[in-house]
């Protein structure tokens, strides 16, 4: 088995897409004006309009996540956070240096999705 994708449902995709956009300085494939994807080396990461889970009966719901990190591994936490310029209320951590060596900046996508812009301590 391979580890292939996460997916956000929203209510906001054109929002979204905006954002992660922003975040991962690549412009999102839009196969379907409902669907959007960033690949990459890892795994993807799609976001899809609610109407592409609509079969599911309510088994999904946007803008309530309290528990997952989306996370990104930047090449200077500091600098990818001043790029972003996150409004003050979307900023759960500024950047700062982990007690286990990341330096990380913790910011919410307009959803209210802990996004974790890290970086792995060099040796």
């Amino acid at each position: 088995m391979s580890f292939a994708s996460i997916r956000i449902v929203t209510d906001n995709l054109d929002g979204l897409v905006a954002f992660y956009e922003r975040v991962t300085g690549q412009q999102a494939e839009r196969p379907a004006p409902i669907f959007a994807q960033f690949s990459g080396p890892g795994a993807n990461l799609a976001i899809a309009s609610t109407a592409t889970v609509a079969m599911l009966d309510g088994a999904m719901t946007p803008e309530t996540n309290r528990s997952v990190f989306i996370e990104f591994e930047v090449i200077d936490v500091d600098d990818a956070f001043a790029t972003l310029q996150p409004e003050p209320k979307d900023v759960v951590l500024a950047p700062t240096t982990m007690p286990w060596g990341n330096r990380s900046a913790l910011i919410r996508d307009p959803d209210g999705n802990v996004v974790n812009l890290f970086t792995k301590p060099t040796t």
